[in-house]
């Protein structure tokens, strides 16, 4: 009892300092809530609204269907151009696409020729020129099968192709980059305020204030751990909730509570890794380097942005001894396809069991970092 007290004592204070560190209040409260808001708004992966013009040569049937073909959301209403006004309406940047549908054209679609149709792009919208080429050919190539089948009294396609997207049936961008900004953002801030911790006592001098009290360096190194994950819960918790939900409006398929389970086992490695880092660090510079070495290579291979089977084989398997690429795993797990515990608890196991492992060791670390400095 007299260890938990200490623990929890020790916890509050931590607690208390982390309140006052505006910096590190600042990072948490704009990580949960303003960088999840902007990443899920501002990086569409999607076609939408793009801008198009038509310069209709042909003037028959089949050109205006086509014209047609082209509407909200994933276009603009298409504006009809003169041939000469190609060139300066791309050079003036009015334009993403720019369909020129030559003279005859449905004439020779007819007799059977394969007339060219050419579509102009500006590639200084990268995405938007990379996703609409392929809807406009797509359009395109309907639209003529349609014609030309109708006009020869051919018969429909043996084989009726029907797609079924499940999870994210609209394909929206946000609905997957703000939930892994936010599982990115656990593994980011709980590595840095542990390190943080450890790293603020021994510059303010009160490591060594700790270290003459009746204090072992589990409990010194417990108390952090608790402390600091319990204030990234909260911010998980309240942004899931406020940000994704309410802001958002980005739905949540499965269990929260089940999610903040997995959390909490996950920030005991998490922590752990800061915990190790700030008995290495010497200073805040430092620290900073040494998470970028850590995190970054940890976050590119955990799976969060390619799927492990795009992966070399060997990667894929090595990355299996990272409790991160299984929080990813039942986190998106849960979130996504609305999984219950008994999907995920193989992930949970493997995240406590190397989780504790990595725990001992950075407790270990934190404890002979501590006896050297007595």
């Amino acid at each position: 009892m007299r260890k938990a007290a200490n623990i929890y004592w020790l916890g509050v204070k931590e607690l208390r300092s982390f309140m006052h560190d505006f910096v590190l209040l600042g990072l948490v409260v704009y990580s949960f809530s303003l960088a999840v808001t902007l990443q899920a708004r501002s990086n569409s992966q999607e076609l939408h609204n793009a801008s198009i013009a038509i310069v209709d040569e042909d003037q028959s049937e089949l050109s205006r269907r086509i014209a047609h073909a082209f509407f909200p959301p994933l276009f603009q209403s298409p504006k009809q151009i003169a041939e000469q006004d190609i060139i300066p309406a791309m050079n003036a940047g009015k334009f993403t696409f720019v369909l020129d549908i030559p003279p005859n054209f449905e004439e020779y679609v007819l007799a059977g020729h394969q007339p060219v149709l050419q579509i102009n792009v500006d590639a200084t919208a990268m995405v938007q020129a990379g996703l609409g080429s392929g809807y406009a050919q797509q359009i395109i190539g309907t639209e003529i099968s349609d014609f030309v089948s109708h006009a020869e009294g051919t018969g429909p396609s043996p084989v009726n192709l029907d797609v079924r997207i499940a999870f994210n049936p609209n394909l929206t961008t946000a609905w997957f980059t703000s939930v892994m900004a936010i599982i990115n953002d656990i593994t980011m801030l709980a590595i840095i305020l542990a390190g943080a911790a450890v790293v603020r006592e021994r510059e303010h001098g009160t490591m060594d204030h700790l270290l003459v009290m009746p204090l072992t360096p589990f409990e010194i190194a417990m108390s952090k751990v608790w402390a600091n994950g319990l204030v990234i819960a909260v911010a998980v918790g309240l942004s899931l909730y406020l940000v994704l939900r309410l802001i958002l409006g980005i739905p949540v398929a499965g269990s929260i509570p089940l999610f903040m389970v997995g959390v909490v086992i996950y920030l005991f490695f998490a922590t752990a890794i800061g915990i190790f880092l700030g008995t290495v660090a010497r200073s805040m510079p430092q620290l900073g380097l040494l998470y970028m070495l850590v995190f970054l290579p940890m976050n590119m291979l955990s799976g969060s942005n390619t799927p492990l089977e795009s992966m070399p084989p060997w990667l894929a398997k090595f990355m299996q001894i990272s409790p991160s690429t299984h929080f990813v795993a039942f986190a998106q797990a849960i979130l996504y396809r609305g999984a219950g515990l008994d999907v995920v608890w193989p992930q949970f196991l493997a995240v406590a069991a190397i989780g504790a492992l990595f725990f001992g060791l950075a407790i270990q670390r934190f404890r002979s970092v501590v006896v050297q400095a007595t």
